[in-house]
């Protein structure tokens, strides 16, 4: 375990959109810095991903300085869009919780409506520091989280996938293998430990931020859409059904929530603390 080290840092600015990979990343108390503070909302208010859209993966967003960002998808003009000023905020249901969020500008709305063939609104998460609580059954008093599934970061193992993919190549799908890490969207992505030997960790260090595990991170449909594509198959849920069954869910990967501040680097040291 002395050669743990973090491999590759991920973030996705818009929920469901295409993920950024990055050299660095501040730490803040409800996950990475840019990390999930926009989403889009159906009619209804409840958050659109790509268990409903799996075309979402082929849209990217381009952090600006300021928060902001630069859409781009197939077939569109690329647009930018500012953080809406603080103003009347619409309710977005994100799985069992509703969360306060700012819309952006009729202009954004009209381009995501336009990528996904349907009506939706771009909403920004303003205050991630009072908006949503973590699920009080694995929060201490007082953590917060964006519009994340759950969890202010999602860590992945190198070697966890690896062994994944073995287990993928033996079974009934073994053309749909192996699986990029972009398959799990990972925020954190590890390397230099043992298969699966995240699922033993209770605390964590990554160069200067210490972490705590909060629980295993049970895998949706979002698993089986390839990001280059978005198209689906049956892999990996097959197999982590056959293998990785934990607690009822389909577990790969660790919830975690910081600890403390900072900045995490690729390269930098990680260190089990528990």
């Amino acid at each position: 375990m002395g050669n743990a080290e973090l491999q590759s840092i991920h973030v996705h600015p818009v929920k469901a959109f295409r993920g950024l990979s990055l050299r660095e990343a501040v730490v803040e108390p409800w996950g990475l810095a840019g990390d999930r503070r926009w989403v889009l909302i159906d009619d209804g208010g409840k958050v659109v991903t790509q268990r409903q859209q799996p075309r979402l993966a082929l849209a990217a967003a381009e952090l600006l300085p300021g928060g902001g960002l630069r859409l781009s998808a197939p077939g569109l003009d690329p647009l930018t869009v500012s953080v809406p000023e603080p103003a009347a905020t619409v309710a977005v249901e994100i799985f069992r919780d509703e969360v306060d969020g700012v819309p952006a500008d009729t202009a954004a709305h009209a381009w995501c409506s336009a990528y996904l063939g349907r009506d939706v609104r771009l909403v920004h998460m303003d205050d991630p520091a009072t908006r949503r609580p973590v699920d009080p059954a694995y929060a201490l008093p007082g953590e917060t989280v964006s519009f994340a599934d759950g969890y202010p970061l999602l860590l992945t193992s190198a070697a966890s996938l690896d062994a994944l993919n073995s287990l993928i190549a033996e079974g009934d799908h073994a053309a749909e293998g192996p699986l990029p890490m972009n398959r799990f969207r990972p925020n954190l992505v590890v390397t230099g430990t043992a298969p699966w030997a995240e699922d033993d960790w209770t605390r964590l260090a990554v160069g200067e931020v210490e972490f705590r595990v909060a629980k295993p991170c049970g895998r949706c449909v979002v698993t089986t859409t390839d990001q280059a594509s978005a198209e689906r198959g049956r892999e990996p849920l097959l197999t982590l059904g056959r293998h990785r069954r934990i607690g009822g869910k389909l577990v790969f990967g660790q919830n975690l929530v910081p600890l403390s501040g900072g900045t995490v680097r690729v390269g930098d040291p990680v260190r089990i603390l528990g």
